[in-house]
Protein backbone atom coordinates (compact mmCIF):
# COMPACT_ATOMS: atom_id res chain seq x y z
CA UNK A 1 0.00 0.00 0.00
CA UNK A 2 1.55 3.77 -1.00
CA UNK A 3 1.85 6.43 1.06
CA UNK A 4 -1.29 8.02 -0.18
CA UNK A 5 -3.39 5.15 0.03
CA UNK A 6 -2.42 4.97 4.01
CA UNK A 7 -3.54 8.66 4.09
CA UNK A 8 -6.30 8.56 2.42
CA UNK A 9 -7.68 5.62 4.39
CA UNK A 10 -6.69 7.34 7.36
CA UNK A 11 -8.64 10.87 6.86
CA UNK A 12 -12.20 11.34 7.83
CA UNK A 13 -14.03 12.55 4.30
CA UNK A 14 -15.93 15.32 4.64
CA UNK A 15 -19.44 16.40 3.82
CA UNK A 16 -19.94 18.20 0.59
CA UNK A 17 -22.48 20.65 2.42
CA UNK A 18 -18.74 22.13 4.16
CA UNK A 19 -17.36 22.72 1.22
CA UNK A 20 -17.99 25.87 0.97
CA UNK A 21 -17.45 26.86 4.42
CA UNK A 22 -14.24 25.46 4.18
CA UNK A 23 -13.19 27.55 1.06
CA UNK A 24 -14.87 30.87 2.71
CA UNK A 25 -12.32 30.07 5.80
CA UNK A 26 -9.36 29.42 3.93
CA UNK A 27 -9.85 32.39 1.68
CA UNK A 28 -10.20 34.48 4.59
CA UNK A 29 -7.82 33.19 6.24
CA UNK A 30 -5.07 34.22 3.94
CA UNK A 31 -6.77 37.90 3.46
CA UNK A 32 -6.11 38.19 7.23
CA UNK A 33 -2.44 36.78 7.30
CA UNK A 34 -1.97 39.11 4.31
CA UNK A 35 -2.62 42.40 6.59
CA UNK A 36 -1.04 40.44 10.25
CA UNK A 37 0.19 37.06 10.11
CA UNK A 38 -0.59 35.76 13.93
CA UNK A 39 -4.62 36.18 12.32
CA UNK A 40 -2.89 33.87 9.25
CA UNK A 41 -2.62 30.88 12.03
CA UNK A 42 -6.14 31.79 13.88
CA UNK A 43 -7.55 31.36 10.42
CA UNK A 44 -5.98 27.86 9.93
CA UNK A 45 -6.94 26.78 13.34
CA UNK A 46 -10.70 27.63 12.83
CA UNK A 47 -10.41 26.67 9.12
CA UNK A 48 -9.42 22.96 10.52
CA UNK A 49 -12.06 23.18 12.90
CA UNK A 50 -14.65 23.95 9.62
CA UNK A 51 -13.62 20.88 8.68
CA UNK A 52 -13.87 18.75 10.79
CA UNK A 53 -17.28 19.99 11.67
CA UNK A 54 -18.16 18.87 8.23
CA UNK A 55 -16.96 15.15 8.99
CA UNK A 56 -18.58 12.42 7.79
CA UNK A 57 -17.63 9.28 8.87
CA UNK A 58 -18.68 5.94 7.45
CA UNK A 59 -20.78 4.09 10.30
CA UNK A 60 -21.47 0.34 11.18
CA UNK A 61 -25.15 -0.34 11.54
CA UNK A 62 -27.13 -3.13 12.96
CA UNK A 63 -29.69 -4.30 10.82
CA UNK A 64 -32.22 -6.19 12.70
CA UNK A 65 -36.19 -5.98 12.53
CA UNK A 66 -37.41 -3.72 14.97
CA UNK A 67 -34.66 -1.73 15.88
CA UNK A 68 -34.01 2.03 16.07
CA UNK A 69 -30.59 3.53 16.01
CA UNK A 70 -29.54 7.12 16.93
CA UNK A 71 -29.92 9.57 14.06
CA UNK A 72 -27.47 11.71 15.60
CA UNK A 73 -24.03 11.79 17.11
CA UNK A 74 -24.38 13.63 20.81
CA UNK A 75 -26.16 13.37 24.33
CA UNK A 76 -29.47 11.89 25.56
CA UNK A 77 -30.82 15.09 27.09
CA UNK A 78 -34.52 14.41 27.24
CA UNK A 79 -36.49 11.12 27.49
CA UNK A 80 -40.31 10.67 27.75
CA UNK A 81 -43.89 10.78 26.70
CA UNK A 82 -44.49 14.01 24.53
CA UNK A 83 -47.01 14.66 21.59
CA UNK A 84 -45.42 14.96 18.40
CA UNK A 85 -45.45 18.25 16.39
CA UNK A 86 -48.39 18.60 14.85
CA UNK A 87 -47.23 18.93 11.20
CA UNK A 88 -46.54 15.78 11.21
CA UNK A 89 -49.23 14.00 11.15
CA UNK A 90 -49.06 11.71 13.87
CA UNK A 91 -52.20 12.63 16.31
CA UNK A 92 -52.52 13.97 19.58
CA UNK A 93 -51.30 11.11 21.48
CA UNK A 94 -48.37 11.28 23.19
CA UNK A 95 -45.45 9.19 22.14
CA UNK A 96 -42.07 7.90 23.68
CA UNK A 97 -39.84 10.89 22.19
CA UNK A 98 -36.08 10.68 23.01
CA UNK A 99 -33.85 13.78 22.17
CA UNK A 100 -30.60 13.95 21.25
CA UNK A 101 -28.33 16.82 21.32
CA UNK A 102 -25.56 17.35 18.89
CA UNK A 103 -23.07 20.37 20.19
CA UNK A 104 -20.69 22.05 18.21
CA UNK A 105 -18.14 19.83 18.31
CA UNK A 106 -20.43 16.60 17.69
CA UNK A 107 -20.63 15.15 13.69
CA UNK A 108 -23.65 16.89 12.24
CA UNK A 109 -24.42 14.32 9.72
CA UNK A 110 -27.93 12.51 10.78
CA UNK A 111 -28.98 9.13 9.78
CA UNK A 112 -32.24 6.95 9.15
CA UNK A 113 -32.81 5.73 13.07
CA UNK A 114 -34.86 2.81 11.04
CA UNK A 115 -35.62 1.41 7.33
CA UNK A 116 -38.45 2.38 5.42
CA UNK A 117 -40.62 4.79 3.23
CA UNK A 118 -40.45 8.55 3.78
CA UNK A 119 -43.84 9.20 3.90
CA UNK A 120 -44.06 12.80 4.96
CA UNK A 121 -41.01 15.87 5.43
CA UNK A 122 -42.57 18.57 6.62
CA UNK A 123 -40.64 22.18 7.73
CA UNK A 124 -41.65 24.51 9.99
CA UNK A 125 -40.00 27.99 10.64
CA UNK A 126 -39.29 28.87 14.18
CA UNK A 127 -36.81 30.37 16.75
CA UNK A 128 -32.96 29.42 17.69
CA UNK A 129 -33.74 29.22 21.42
CA UNK A 130 -31.09 26.35 23.06
CA UNK A 131 -31.42 23.27 21.90
CA UNK A 132 -31.19 21.26 25.44
CA UNK A 133 -34.25 23.33 26.26
CA UNK A 134 -37.83 20.93 26.27
CA UNK A 135 -39.71 24.16 24.65
CA UNK A 136 -37.45 23.82 22.08
CA UNK A 137 -39.11 20.97 20.63
CA UNK A 138 -42.44 23.59 20.13
CA UNK A 139 -40.73 27.18 19.75
CA UNK A 140 -37.37 26.33 17.67
CA UNK A 141 -37.38 25.89 13.53
CA UNK A 142 -37.77 21.96 12.58
CA UNK A 143 -37.67 19.85 9.95
CA UNK A 144 -39.42 16.45 10.47
CA UNK A 145 -39.69 13.07 8.63
CA UNK A 146 -42.16 10.08 8.69
CA UNK A 147 -40.97 7.04 8.49
CA UNK A 148 -43.02 4.08 8.01
CA UNK A 149 -42.64 0.13 7.38
CA UNK A 150 -44.12 -3.15 7.90
CA UNK A 151 -43.32 -2.80 11.88
CA UNK A 152 -43.78 0.53 12.91
CA UNK A 153 -44.29 4.06 12.34
CA UNK A 154 -41.83 6.82 13.84
CA UNK A 155 -41.20 10.52 13.92
CA UNK A 156 -37.73 11.80 13.50
CA UNK A 157 -37.16 15.60 14.01
CA UNK A 158 -34.23 18.42 13.17
CA UNK A 159 -34.29 21.37 15.52
CA UNK A 160 -32.22 23.96 15.38
CA UNK A 161 -30.39 25.26 18.02
CA UNK A 162 -28.88 28.33 19.31
CA UNK A 163 -26.39 28.66 16.93
CA UNK A 164 -27.37 26.30 14.08
CA UNK A 165 -29.33 28.77 11.03
CA UNK A 166 -29.63 26.06 8.74
CA UNK A 167 -31.24 22.52 8.56
CA UNK A 168 -30.29 20.82 5.36
CA UNK A 169 -32.81 17.50 4.20
CA UNK A 170 -31.35 15.19 1.53
CA UNK A 171 -34.48 13.04 1.62
CA UNK A 172 -37.97 13.75 -0.56
CA UNK A 173 -41.49 12.22 0.20
CA UNK A 174 -41.85 8.85 -1.53
CA UNK A 175 -37.83 7.91 -1.12
CA UNK A 176 -37.35 4.47 0.29
CA UNK A 177 -34.32 4.98 2.93
CA UNK A 178 -32.05 2.35 4.93
CA UNK A 179 -31.06 2.28 8.48
CA UNK A 180 -28.17 4.06 8.44
CA UNK A 181 -28.52 6.14 5.70
CA UNK A 182 -27.34 9.99 5.60
CA UNK A 183 -30.47 12.08 5.22
CA UNK A 184 -29.80 15.39 6.47
CA UNK A 185 -27.49 18.03 7.95
CA UNK A 186 -27.71 20.82 10.53
CA UNK A 187 -24.90 23.50 10.67
CA UNK A 188 -23.52 24.14 14.14
CA UNK A 189 -25.21 22.72 16.81
CA UNK A 190 -28.90 21.47 16.99
CA UNK A 191 -30.58 18.61 18.46
CA UNK A 192 -33.18 15.79 16.49
CA UNK A 193 -35.91 14.35 18.37
CA UNK A 194 -37.09 10.31 17.67
CA UNK A 195 -40.99 9.85 17.93
CA UNK A 196 -41.43 6.37 18.61
CA UNK A 197 -44.65 3.99 19.43
CA UNK A 198 -46.20 4.50 22.95
CA UNK A 199 -45.23 1.80 25.30
CA UNK A 200 -41.83 1.27 23.74
CA UNK A 201 -38.87 0.94 26.08
CA UNK A 202 -35.51 2.97 25.10
CA UNK A 203 -32.38 1.27 25.98
CA UNK A 204 -30.39 4.22 26.20
CA UNK A 205 -30.17 6.46 29.66
CA UNK A 206 -29.97 10.36 30.06
CA UNK A 207 -26.65 11.58 29.88
CA UNK A 208 -25.31 8.35 27.16
CA UNK A 209 -23.37 9.12 24.32
CA UNK A 210 -25.09 8.41 20.95
CA UNK A 211 -23.01 7.39 17.65
CA UNK A 212 -25.31 8.50 14.97
CA UNK A 213 -26.30 4.99 12.74
CA UNK A 214 -24.45 2.74 15.27
CA UNK A 215 -26.23 3.33 18.73
CA UNK A 216 -29.27 1.69 19.45
CA UNK A 217 -31.93 3.92 20.32
CA UNK A 218 -34.60 0.86 21.37
CA UNK A 219 -35.89 -2.37 19.58
CA UNK A 220 -39.83 -2.69 19.05
CA UNK A 221 -39.59 -5.92 19.19
CA UNK A 222 -37.91 -7.21 22.62
CA UNK A 223 -39.71 -10.16 22.42
CA UNK A 224 -37.78 -11.49 19.49
CA UNK A 225 -34.75 -13.33 19.22
CA UNK A 226 -32.37 -13.21 16.42
CA UNK A 227 -28.94 -12.35 15.07
CA UNK A 228 -28.04 -8.96 14.07
CA UNK A 229 -26.13 -8.34 11.66
CA UNK A 230 -24.34 -4.80 9.93
CA UNK A 231 -23.91 -2.60 7.33
CA UNK A 232 -21.52 -0.16 6.55
CA UNK A 233 -22.63 3.07 5.28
Amino acid sequence: MSLVDSISKTLVPIHREGYPFIAIAAVLTIILGWFWSPLFWIGLFLTGWVCYFFRDPKRVTPVKDGLIVSPADGTVCLMGSAIPPRELDLGDQPMMRVCIFMDVFNCHVNRAPMAGRVTRVAYKAGKFLNAELDKASEHNERNGLIIENDNARIGVVQIAGLVARRIVCFVKEGENISAGDRFGLIRFGSRLDVYLPQGTKPQVALGQTMIAGESILANLKDEEAGDVVARVS
